[in-house]
């Protein structure tokens, strides 16, 4: 089971990487786009990250709206999925 200092950490940077990436998850779910219980799952995905220092300094270097999500993200694909939806 995790601590809740983890999930915190990585509940910060699944929301911190959405905003890098020009999306709002509270917009996303009360649009309809995201499914609410889906955001547990964006963030026990991050969860098993292997370099949460890594995610923390790429999102430290002010990336835009006009950005990919780092190879590395474990939600690449779902954010980016958000993003063209």
């Amino acid at each position: 089971m995790y601590e809740n200092q983890t999930i915190r950490t990585h509940a910060a940077l699944v929301d911190r990487m959405a905003s890098a990436l020009g999306l709002d998850l509270e917009e996303e779910v009360m649009s309809g786009r995201l499914d609410y219980d889906a955001l547990p799952d964006l963030v026990l995905r991050c969860t098993g990250c292997s370099q949460p220092d890594t995610c923390a300094a790429w999102l430290n270097a002010e990336h835009g709206a006009g950005e990919h999500a780092p190879c590395y993200c474990r939600n690449a694909k779902a954010l980016e999925s958000l993003r063209k939806s």
